[in-house]
Order: C-alpha cells, then sequence, then structure tokens
C-alpha cells in the first residue's frame, strides 16, 4: 500500500504517482462527497493525454474520453439504487475490452468489481489536505 497526503497544488504530482504505481486499468475511487475524486481523476486524465472537459458522469452514469493510447471510460455509481442499474448500462462488457475503467462510488457495486484492480482512497484531513492510499 502506498500513502500519501497532499493539497490540490500537489495534484498533478499526485496523478503522476497514481500513472506509475497501477500496474492494472481499473482504478475504484473512494471517499466522501467532496473528497476530490472527480478532480482527481480530471488530472490523471490530463497526463493520458485526454484533451476533452472530464466531469462527474452522476447522471449518465459514463463518461467516454479518448486519450493518447487508450480510450477511458468514467464511472459514477452514487446514484445508482442497485447493480441491476450497472448490468442496464452493460458495466461488464466495460470490463473485458481493454480500457482504462474509473469508478467512483465502487462500493455500490461490490460484486461486479474487477479482480484486477487498484483502489484509491481518498480521505479528508482535519486540515483540509487529502490522504491518498493506494491498494
Amino acid at each position: 500500500m502506498i500513502t500519501v497526503s497532499y493539497d490540490i497544488t500537489g495534484l498533478d504530482e499526485i496523478a503522476k504517482l497514481i500513472i506509475a504505481k497501477t500496474t492494472h486499468k481499473t482504478l475504484l475511487f473512494n471517499g466522501e462527497m467532496g473528497a476530490g475524486k472527480t478532480t482527481l481523476i480530471k488530472s490523471i486524465c490530463d497526463f493520458l493525454g485526454v484533451e476533452d472537459t472530464v466531469s462527474s458522469p452522476t447522471f449518465s452514469l459514463v463518461n467516454e474520453y479518448e486519450g493518447d493510447n487508450s480510450i477511458i471510460y468514467h464511472f459514477d455509481f452514487y446514484r445508482i439504487e442497485d447493480e441491476d442499474e450497472a448490468y442496464a448500462i452493460g458495466f461488464e462488457e466495460y470490463e473485458y475490452n481493454g480500457d482504462h475503467l474509473f469508478i467512483e462510488w465502487s462500493e455500490r457495486i461490490p460484486n461486479l468489481i474487477p479482480e484486477e484492480s487498484h483502489c484509491i482512497n481518498i480521505i479528508i484531513e482535519e486540515n483540509g489536505l487529502r490522504t491518498l492510499q493506494i491498494d
């Protein structure tokens, strides 16, 4: 496990660290509302060559971005009621295409999480810093 603290000015370094230290293309972003999951995903996407505007897919459930050498699928499962909604958008098909999957609120789809994934936990500290853990 890797643990590091950062503030918004260090976000690019955190994004580089995640890219360098993860070996799987599925990244699970966990943290309370406002922890900075989408902001961190935006920074990672920038380093992967995404030129589109990266935003939370809260209502659409999934956004697709084209990077330099890959497609990135960004999921946000905050608003789903159960895993059937993830099945309804064809989530299991995204798992097998070899592209990046960035998933916010993955704890809402526990039975659908790919085995080959990394969990990225973001904890808001009292002083406003964030602590990031990569499993």
